[in-house]
């Protein structure tokens, strides 16, 4: 199963982000970009790609253990950016990001313990995937924009293990399904 660890943005905020995007998808070009939808908004702490079932039950262990190490911390959608010269365009963070990269850390790490192959290490950078280009893409009004954007401040207050079901009806701009199938509380 295709799996990864996340911070699920209430719905409130995600609803506060639709909006600005809604502005962004009436810019000039913003056809060319395959929009993600709220319903998938997240922000990835660590991605496991496919977990063979038999490591399962060790990554929640694992994952349990690192949710209940990490206190809630204050985290708004803030501003944003691009990766991969404007193939996909990002909402950012802003709050106790520190945290946020600590509970990532520790995501990665009960990965990495439990057997499931991370690849190599990269720094984590908070951010939610707006929308993705299959090609290079100018994004620079999108990402003034997003700039700009300050969401509300919420209490991030537990840690989710998501699978993803990747599109399989190969009908245009189908969407990734996105299940919860565990959620931790954060702290004792």
């Amino acid at each position: 199963m295709r799996l990864f660890a996340a911070v699920l943005p209430p719905d409130e905020v995600v609803d506060e982000l639709g909006l600005v995007v809604g502005r962004l998808k009436g810019l000039a070009g913003a056809d060319r970009l395959r929009w993600t939808e709220p319903p998938g908004w997240h922000f990835t702490l660590a991605f496991y790609g496919e977990v063979d079932p038999s490591l399962v039950p060790e990554l929640t262990e694992r994952l349990a253990r690192a949710a209940h190490r990490s206190e809630p911390f204050p985290l708004a959608v803030a501003g944003g950016g691009q990766f991969g010269h404007g193939r996909a365009l990002w909402a950012g963070a802003e709050g106790d990001t520190r945290s946020l990269r600590l509970l990532a850390d520790r995501a990665e790490s009960a990965g990495r313990k439990a057997g499931v192959d991370m690849g190599q290490h990269r720094r984590y950078t908070p951010h939610l995937t707006v929308a993705r280009s299959r090609e290079a893409f100018e994004v620079r009004p999108y990402v003034e924009t997003l700039a700009a954007f300050v969401g509300r401040t919420w209490t991030v207050a537990d840690l989710a293990l998501v699978r993803s079901h990747l599109p399989t009806s190969g009908v245009p701009g189908e969407q990734p399904r996105y299940e919860a199938v565990e959620r931790w509380e954060l702290g004792d």
